[in-house]
Parts: structure tokens; C-alpha cells; sequence
């Protein structure tokens, strides 16, 4: 038995990016290894965003690379796997959900640290490179984050990020722990951290997932439920996700792409 299944979650936040995450990858041991990417990256970013991503942030050679807030690890790991060849480096991750960092190491075996991404283990201009994914819109000291992530960055270097946005009008409904920022409110406090936006896109406008890569994903979420979907953990996710999912498809919320650099 694992430790989470004896006591309910702290919050629905805590449900859905850590005990759901340690259930994923119990699932992901059971579906086999080629299940690991697609469900490590449910919520991240799909293979177009990451592709996207990727271009704009034109990771080379040794270039050391951070993953902020890396949930599983399923970016870091399609990253890797995607410039196989032209990228020789290998990347860092941090995640403030303990289960999720410990189960990141053990799925992809890349150096995982917990720590929150406003106060990150690292030395000041100690990456050239950095992503963080859906992290900026669960945190309600952006500036603080995007602070200490300039702080990490070299001059010059680059930083993508995912991140959910809300328009001017008010929500009807908000899923707990997050707070989505507008655009004009991301890009002045992007500016006031020491960041210049090279290129952003709505990431409706990028093409859909492969054949094969949201069945993936689709059967681990179905693992976890047949297993787990009687525990208030399970519950609460769900929930979230199904407040997430009409946000989204109302385009109450959109998933923004961004490329910006250290100035």
C-alpha cells in the first residue's frame, strides 16, 4: 500500500499533481514503457506544443536545460528523445510535488530535485535554457517565479513557457489553486522580470496529437480510475478536470505558447 492511500489529499491541487501522479506511474508499470511519455505529458503539452516549443528555444549541443515545475517528467523526456543527435546535454528537473519528483526519477532517471520554482537549488546564470509548463497559471506569486527564473537564466537565455490564460471577463467557474493570468497582465509582469516575448501562439492553432498518443495516455487514466476512482483523491482530480475542460472548451481559458529571452 502506498503511503497517500491511508488519508485524504491536503487539496485538490495536491490530488492532482501528486498522489494522481504517483498512481500514474504505478499505471504505467503495469501498461508497459511506451505508455510513460504520453501520460507524463497529459497536461504539459502535447507533441505539437512541444515541437513548437522546441524550435523557438533551439536547444543545442551541451546547452544546460531546466524543467521547471516538471510534473512527471514527460516534456524533459520527448524533449530529449526529439533532438536526439543535436543535443548532447541532459536535462534538469524541478517539481514541488514530492510523489511526482520521486516517480519522474524512477520513470526517465533525469536529476530531479523538489523545490518550488520561486526558490530554486541553483546557482545564479546556471542555465542557458529553460521550460515551464502549465506552472505559471497554479502559482500565485508569479512574480516571484519568474523572478527566480531570470536569476537561474544566463543573459540571452531562453525560457518557453506554457501557460493557461484567461480573457478581461470574470470566470464562471475556477478551478481550485489556479490563477490564470491575461495576457496583458503575463506580459508586463514578463517584462518587469527581465524577459523580452520572441514568439507566442494559441496552441489551438498547432495540430493535433500522433496516432497512438492520446490512446496511450487515455488507457493509464483508465488504469488509474479502474483502481483508484473510489478514493476522494481521485474524486477531486476529476473534478478539476472537469472544471479545466469547460473552461477550455468554451475558450474561457486558452493554452498559450511563449518563447522569451533573458535581457
Amino acid at each position: 500500500m502506498s503511503p497517500e492511500d491511508d488519508q485524504d489529499p491536503d487539496s485538490a491541487m495536491e490530488a492532482e499533481f501528486d498522489t494522481v501522479a504517483a498512481w500514474t506511474e504505478e499505471a504505467i508499470a503495469a501498461l508497459g514503457a511506451d505508455h510513460a511519455i504520453p501520460a507524463a505529458c497529459r497536461g504539459s503539452g502535447s507533441p505539437a506544443d512541444l515541437a513548437w516549443l522546441a524550435r523557438g528555444l533551439d536547444v543545442r549541443d551541451d546547452a544546460r536545460f531546466l524543467d521547471a515545475g516538471a510534473g512527471l517528467g514527460g516534456p524533459a523526456a520527448w524533449l530529449v528523445d526529439h533532438l536526439e543527435g543535436r543535443w548532447a546535454g541532459r536535462p534538469l528537473l524541478t517539481e514541488p510535488m514530492v510523489h511526482a519528483a520521486r516517480s519522474a526519477r524512477r520513470l526517465f532517471g533525469f536529476p530531479t530535485v523538489a523545490a518550488v520554482t520561486e526558490a530554486l537549488p541553483l546557482p545564479a546564470a546556471r542555465v542557458d535554457v529553460a521550460w515551464s509548463l502549465g506552472v505559471l497559471c497554479v502559482t500565485p506569486s508569479r512574480p516571484q517565479m519568474l523572478a527566480e527564473l531570470r536569476r537561474v537564466l544566463v543573459p540571452g537565455g531562453r525560457l518557453g513557457l506554457l501557460v493557461l490564460q484567461q480573457g478581461d471577463a470574470p470566470l464562471p467557474e475556477q478551478p481550485e489553486g489556479n490563477d490564470f493570468p491575461t495576457h496583458d497582465a503575463l506580459a508586463a509582469q514578463l517584462t518587469d522580470a527581465g524577459f523580452r516575448v520572441d514568439d507566442e501562439v494559441d496552441a489551438a492553432r498547432l495540430p493535433g496529437a500522433p496516432a497512438g498518443w492520446d490512446e496511450r495516455a487515455d488507457r493509464v487514466a483508465e488504469h488509474v480510475r479502474r483502481h483508484r476512482g473510489g478514493h476522494p483523491a481521485h474524486r477531486q482530480a476529476d473534478e478539476q478536470g472537469r472544471v479545466m475542460g469547460r473552461l477550455l472548451s468554451e475558450r474561457l481559458v486558452t493554452t498559450q505558447l511563449l518563447v522569451t529571452t533573458a535581457v
